[in-house]
């Protein structure tokens, strides 16, 4: 088993890769369609059906904005959480879709990435829903972990057999040190994930934007301890700002 890092839009693309089958560890950005294709048939000179699953860890447009055109083009299969609903669903939820590709494409610019199309489907089409402790189906050596407070449906992928866990947005390094993401709706399960993967106790946990860092390097009761109490989210974080603008306490 061998996992590759490849640059995608704003974040890192994980492809997973075997003798006979590849994984996605997340469904990536829509602009990063043609560089995972490229890079499974070029780099690694192998048919693009090869890609059998695509995990979505949530659904932010870095993490589920390709999946859909990935799997329509290699007849991949969508793995994700089986938490009830969709994410961005009612007039909140599409508000907060279009909020938060524009979101990626602030993001994009800071990295002097040129503007592309990121629109995907605010509801995921998966075809396997999987519940906490379950394997990836075709990848038995995978477990899911839930791992909520970035949104309700965070999940993470361990690999039993190397003991590396890909845990998407749990954390994401700022000026070199490790904080919560952003939003971070459930403020008390996402101190119990960040618990659970501590006393996973991994060789190495694997970010979506900060590369692969092995777990002694992680102080996971710094992160615990300084984790917010409230909800961030895109709405408390405008209504904190205009009441700034206008000095209101």
């Amino acid at each position: 088993m061998k996992i590759h890092q490849i640059e995608g839009y704003i974040q890192t693309i994980y492809l997973v890769e075997y003798q006979d089958k590849l994984m996605l560890l997340d469904g990536c950005c829509r602009a990063d369609h043609d560089i995972v294709l490229s890079f499974i048939a070029q780099t690694l000179n192998r048919s693009i059906g090869d890609l059998k699953v695509i995990l979505v860890t949530h659904m932010h447009p870095d993490h589920a904005g390709g999946a859909h055109k990935l799997a329509k083009t290699t007849g991949a299969k969508i793995a994700a959480c089986n938490a009830p609903g969709h994410w961005y669903r009612g007039l909140d939820g599409m508000l907060m879709h279009w909020t938060d590709m524009l979101l990626a494409l602030y993001v994009a610019g800071r990295k002097g990435k040129k503007k592309q199309n990121l629109f995907y489907p605010r509801k995921l089409r998966a075809d396997h829903f999987l519940a906490d402790g379950m394997t990836i189906p075709g990848f038995d050596d995978w477990l899911v972990m839930h791992i909520p407070g970035h949104t309700d449906r965070d999940i993470a992928a361990y690999h039993i057999p190397s003991e590396r866990v890909y845990v998407a947005d749990l954390m994401v390094k700022v000026k070199g040190k490790l904080i919560p993401p952003f939003p971070l709706f459930y403020p008390r399960r996402y101190r119990n994930s960040l618990q659970a993967i501590k006393l996973l106790q991994p060789k190495s946990v694997i970010l979506a934007h900060d590369g692969e860092l092995d777990f002694a390097d992680i102080d996971f009761d710094s992160l615990i301890e300084s984790a917010p109490t409230t909800p961030m989210t895109h709405w408390r974080s405008v209504k904190y700002k205009f009441k700034k603008a206008l000095n209101i306490h």
